[in-house]
């Protein structure tokens, strides 16, 4: 087996790691780079191989930084497989579309502003979207289901295994075997990728599995060099901002991915709402993407931990409740910024870095009764990072911003496991591991992670670079 690294090797975006195994190559995620927008970008557009050399694309999950690229990597001429499992083809059917759809419009928005700036003497290059619908829906027929715990045959000599991760419905890590050589008599190399590892309690999914032994592992580890606070206080924290905030006037505007964040926000949102903890106010989930998604969670509830499955036993829908409204129509989301306070709106993208969420933040971030409600992580140089770090003024469509709103975060619904969580997932594995690449995470995360893997478990860990290979041998 070789390993090369591509995306997320020193940074938490674009996943995508090359493994070349029984004469044949198979990717692990191929996902979108987010953050600078011209180096991303030209990250995105220019994958490192020929799409036509890649044999089959293993899938640990639908997050956008994970699956976002698949249809650039169909642009360059791959045909092959993509396995997932079940639930994970049902949100990338969705969110593959509506990713090409935001780069569509998105195209359309800065030419036709182009156009303004030309006529004022600016000279700016035609912007092309990255892919289009088109290129998405020639990816969705690759698809192909593979379901937790049934080992699937990629080559000869060469099976995997998906375990839930725990992350987002659907999410798994993943663990390859394969014999190390034709002539070989020994025991098969086991290659376990975790993914994005999720945490215990999270609203909805169930808590990530145990793994069995592996040889190599390639391991995230966005927070691994912090500590989340622990999830029982969450729903106090969101019942403190929403009754803060009303009691303003203002509106809550929650940048929020759609696949998971939003529903676990929702559930978290009714149950205030039953409870009577919050006032009664509008909710609006904008997002036709996340609609569908949540759809796509109703029908997979064999995915739903016990908390949820309650609801569905009382004959509620754990995703809809009288003051909840989703909006599907791009006019009915125009609507919203005319309206006055109080109300709260969930949008997307999480990383505040593309979509309806950008309208919300222009036409809300300079009043300061409203407030900017951040649930998740936000990699490095994105609008969302920005706000996280309380910059003064920000840009939105490339206009200058006050940041007056409140800035507030919710922490504790992060999907990704923390520093100590990552080190209790692991310690099942940590006898039987001979190296771990450290993935998904900024260099001191990565580092501080290493440094405990390394004193607490005496692993031999690396921190790869883009391009950097490994035999595994």
């Amino acid at each position: 087996m070789k390993l090369t690294f591509w995306g997320a090797a020193g940074t938490v975006t674009g996943s995508m790691h090359l493994l070349e195994a029984a004469g044949k190559r198979f990717l692990l995620d191929c996902g979108l780079a987010q953050g600078r927008r011209k180096d991303t970008d030209r990250k995105n557009r220019n994958l490192p191989f020929a799409g036509s050399g890649i044999d089959a694309v293993l899938l640990s999950h639908a997050h956008i930084d994970h699956s976002g690229n698949l249809p650039t990597l169909v642009k360059n001429g791959f045909s092959g497989p993509i396995f997932a499992t079940p639930a994970t083809i049902d949100l990338c059917g969705w969110m593959l579309r509506d990713t090409a759809h935001i780069q569509e419009k998105d195209a359309e928005f800065l030419n036709k502003r182009r156009e303004k700036r030309k006529a004022a003497g600016i000279e700016d290059g035609i912007v092309e979207p990255l892919y289009t619908m088109a290129d998405a829906e020639e990816t969705l027929p690759l698809f192909q289901p593979v379901a937790y715990h049934q080992p699937h045959t990629l080559a000869a000599g060469l099976t995997y295994e998906a375990y839930d991760a725990g992350h987002i419905l659907g999410s798994s890590c993943l663990v390859l075997r394969g014999e190390s050589s034709a002539e070989s008599n020994r025991a098969p190399i086991r290659l376990a990728f975790s993914g994005d590892v999720g945490r215990p309690n999270l609203p909805i999914i169930r808590d990530p599995e145990t793994m069995p032994a592996a040889d190599y592992l390639i391991m995230e580890s966005t927070y691994g060099g912090r500590l989340h606070k622990n999830v029982d206080h969450v729903i106090n924290k969101l019942a403190n901002v929403v009754n803060r905030t009303a009691g303003r006037g203002g509106r809550i505007v929650v940048p929020a991915f759609a696949v998971g964040r939003t529903q676990q926000l929702v559930l978290l949102l009714h149950q205030l709402a039953n409870e009577k903890r919050i006032p009664n106010i509008p909710i609006f989930v904008d997002s036709p993407l996340a609609l569908n998604i949540t759809e796509v969670h109703r029908q997979h509830p064999e995915c739903f931990d016990e908390e949820a499955r309650k609801y569905l036993e009382g004959g509620e829908d754990p995703f809809g409740f009288r003051s909840l409204q989703y909006v599907r129509e791009a006019a009915e989301s125009k609507k919203l910024n005319d309206l006055h306070g109080p109300f709260v709106v969930i949008s997307a993208s999480g990383m505040c870095e593309q979509g309806r969420i950008l309208h919300h933040l222009r036409n809300s971030i300079e009043d300061p009764r409203n407030t900017v409600l951040i649930t998740g992580f936000m990699a490095q140089d994105t609008l969302g990072r920005k706000l996280v770090e309380k910059w003064r003024e920000v840009r939105i469509f490339g206009e200058p911003m006050q940041v007056r709103a409140e800035i507030s975060s919710l922490d504790e619904l992060s999907g990704h496991a923390d520093q100590g969580e990552l080190l209790r997932w692991i310690a099942p594995m940590a006898p039987s591991l001979r190296k771990v690449f450290l993935v998904h995470g900024e260099p001191q995360q990565a580092q501080t992670l290493a440094k405990l893997l390394h004193s607490q478990y005496h692993l031999d860990v690396v921190c790869p670079t883009p391009g950097q290979s490994f035999d595994l041998a």
